[in-house]
């Protein structure tokens, strides 16, 4: 048995699920959620609590069961708290500034990159090297900051690009200092 997938998902106040054709809603005081379920996979709801059940005990029911509770848990969890990331610019003359739903990167290239936010995700720029991305959805908010972060990825020479806040960079020494 899946040891993530048997703890059962709490419901807080004010967070309302909805279970109907495969689709699981979830809505909160920060918007709402919906995420399609499996065959294979059954949601319940009693109380203030949510169980997810499979049932068989196949090889696509056992890998969905885990995944499904955390899904489900994510989504509570965003739409009452909500999902940040930080990314950090590192480099001379890297900065980046806020224009109504688009990110304006100076990253060492000739032209300045705009970026579009999706509906529902928001940007701060702290100081002009660190953005922090925030949303209900935690795949998102991951993807933007994922998308961001490939435009220009660290080095390991310099350490100039964009990384993640909590991200450590290898740093590898140049050619010179190999005597």
């Amino acid at each position: 048995m899946s040891r993530i997938g048997k703890l059962p998902v709490e419901i807080p106040q004010g967070v309302s699920v909805t279970i109907t054709d495969g689709f699981v809603t979830v809505k909160g005081p920060k918007g709402e959620l919906k995420q399609d379920v499996q065959p294979v996979i059954t949601v319940a709801v009693e109380g203030n609590l949510l169980t997810v059940d499979r049932k068989d005990d196949s090889k696509m029911a056992r890998s969905f069961h885990g995944l499904y509770r955390q899904l489900i848990q994510n989504m509570v969890i965003g739409v009452t708290k909500g999902f940040e990331r930080s990314l950090v610019i590192n480099g001379v003359g890297y900065r980046a500034e806020v224009k109504g739903n688009t990110l304006l990167l100076n990253l060492g290239y000739s032209t300045q990159i705009e970026y579009e936010l999706e509906e529902g995700l928001s940007v701060a720029v702290d100081a002009q090297n660190k953005i922090t991305v925030s949303g209900i959805s935690k795949e998102r908010v991951g993807q933007a900051c994922a998308e961001i972060r490939s435009i220009r990825p660290p080095e390991p020479y310099k350490g100039k690009g964009v990384k993640y806040e909590e991200e450590h960079i290898r740093r590898k020494i140049g050619k010179s200092g190999v005597k």
